[in-house]
């Protein structure tokens, strides 16, 4: 069982949080009391049906889930093995920009509060970004302990998507691919499908996989959104 925090209770984060809390000990962080209340009560804060029954389930004892929420991203990040950033990266298209500072914050808290530690606990970034931010960041912060795992998930899905995922990718480099490994065995763990493909590669490589899938969707839509008008 591995302590695990997840940054961010979106339909990314908290999809993740409710899949790995099956088999291992995580916190929830975020920033707005009024959903870590409601978690803490076995409550969903977005509508997402695979996500209120196991909550449900949970709250009545007839599954167990090792989850708990905090708005305290310190106490949370101190003593984690695996550190799960889902926060909001909001991108503005006249720009051409990702606003990845919700992200940068939590590096920065994580990389205060394990500054003790001899062993760093590993980040995953699951917020979408742009490619080549990864190796950026663990440039500009001067942490090695940074990989990125792109998702590819539905809303009020999230979780079924996670449960039955047709692959799970994984970019990291050298220095992150064991924990790389560790962390794709335990989201093989919490899912009910079996046999599913593992794919590792650069950091780069799999943020470009996750934007060629978020352009691919988004042409889909406006074909069929322009067949119907």
């Amino acid at each position: 069982m591995k302590k695990i925090a997840v940054a961010g209770t979106g339909y990314v984060g908290l999809s993740l949080a409710v899949l790995l809390a099956q088999n291992n000990d995580v916190t929830a962080v975020d920033i707005i009391p009024e959903k870590v209340e409601k978690l803490n009560n076995y409550i969903s804060p977005i509508q997402d049906d695979y996500i209120e029954k196991y909550l449900a389930e949970a709250k009545a004892g007839t599954r167990t889930l090792n989850l708990k929420a905090t708005v305290d991203g310190a106490s949370a990040y101190k003593e984690a093995d695996f550190i799960i950033i889902a926060a909001p990266t909001n991108y503005d298209p006249h720009k051409n920009f990702f606003d990845c500072s919700a992200v940068e914050s939590v590096i920065k808290l994580v990389l205060e509060c394990t500054a003790d530690r001899a062993e760093k606990p590993t980040m995953i970034i699951k917020s979408t970004i742009p490619v080549g931010y990864t190796k950026s960041v663990k440039e500009r912060f001067g942490a090695e302990n940074i990989m990125f795992s792109p998702e590819f998930l539905r809303e009020s899905k999230a979780l079924y998507d996670n449960l039955y995922p047709s692959r799970i990718i994984v970019g990291c480099d050298e220095a992150t691919s064991e924990a790389a490994d560790i962390f794709a065995g335990l989201l093989k763990e919490g899912a009910l499908k079996e046999d599913i493909p593992v794919l590792k590669m650069g950091t780069t490589e799999a943020e470009a996989v996750k934007l060629f899938a978020n352009t691919y969707l988004a042409l889909r839509v406006s074909f069929f959104n322009e067949l119907d008008t």
